[in-house]
């Protein structure tokens, strides 16, 4: 239940991101639902193997070279995706980073309501 619910904030999220940000275009809640889909499946199987094969060039800029292995999984993702757009490299990482940083903030919050309960 958990990951249905996480899967729907990550699609809801997306879609926001894409009606506020220039370069990035969908088509309805479902396509966005389809990409969260897909970037889930994406972020358990390619970005480990990325991270792990990028490892050198990760270590050698602190992590931030991250930063581009998120972006190059949103961008396969979107390619993916039919009626998900990202125009360019540049406008796929400030959506990576958006939603990065959404996501993260919404967990965060997550975890300190259940902490309280």
């Amino acid at each position: 239940m958990k990951l249905i619910l996480r899967l729907l904030v990550t699609a809801a999220v997306a879609f926001i991101l894409a009606q506020i940000l220039p370069g990035v275009n969908v088509d309805s809640y479902e396509t966005a639902i389809w990409f969260a889909i897909v970037l889930g499946l994406l972020n358990v199987s390619l970005k480990p193997l990325l991270i792990i094969l990028t490892l050198p060039l990760t270590i050698l800029t602190l992590g931030l070279f991250l930063f581009i292995i998120n972006t190059v999984t949103v961008l396969v993702a979107s390619d993916w995706v039919k009626g998900f757009k990202i125009d360019s490299f540049w406008h796929g990482l400030l959506f990576s980073l958006c939603l990065t940083l959404v996501i993260s903030l919404l967990s965060k919050e997550e975890r300190r309501q259940q902490n309280e309960s």
